[in-house]
């Protein structure tokens, strides 16, 4: 048996165990939160984890679309920067998926072409944590500037209530409203 259909095989294997990699980064009682509640409602971190990780796989196996991709990737990160993850830590679940994948397959895997399959996959995989790192700059980013955005509002209040500026359209509150 190949690559392509010892990667489809153990599809559900590999899916399980790059769930289980990126619910091991969270402190042990959300993590057995995490894989316990099967309910979407109840746990939409978990749900929306993994979905992304299973649709990801998917699309590493085929020919990756890129905004396929960042359509299961974008949630998973934008979760992550909102919880103060590192950038290492946010992103560093993808490149687990390449030892995920070795561990399940690796023995089986006899000819030439399937390791050089192989090589290829891990290079997609590469680029998907690149985009992981691309996507949590730009939400970490954009928290940056609401949070600034926030206190120069409060600041221009502050201000504004002690008389100490005036209410003019170049420089009034509606001025500084957050940029979308």
């Amino acid at each position: 048996m190949g690559l392509e259909g010892l990667l489809e095989k153990h599809h559900r294997t590999i899916v399980n165990k790059w769930f289980d990699s990126v619910v091991r980064t969270y402190p042990a009682d959300t993590a057995r939160f995490l894989k316990k509640q099967k309910d979407p409602f109840a746990n939409p971190v978990g749900r929306t984890t993994f979905n992304g990780v299973e649709g990801m796989y998917d699309q590493l196996r085929g020919e990756m679309d890129d905004e396929a991709i960042v359509s299961f990737l974008d949630p998973i990160i934008r979760i992550r920067a909102v919880q103060g993850f590192t950038p290492s830590k946010a992103a560093g679940f993808v490149f687990s998926l390449k030892s995920i994948i070795r561990e399940t397959i690796g023995g089986q895997l006899r000819e030439k072409e399937d390791l050089e399959g192989l090589m290829a996959l891990e290079a997609r995989i590469d680029r998907l944590g690149l985009l992981a790192v691309d996507i949590f700059m730009g939400c970490r980013e954009k928290i940056y500037q609401l949070k600034a955005n926030e206190i120069r509002n409060r600041v221009f209040s502050a201000f504004h209530r002690a008389g100490l500026v005036a209410d003019t359209p170049e420089d009034g509150p509606e001025t500084n409203k957050t940029i979308e």
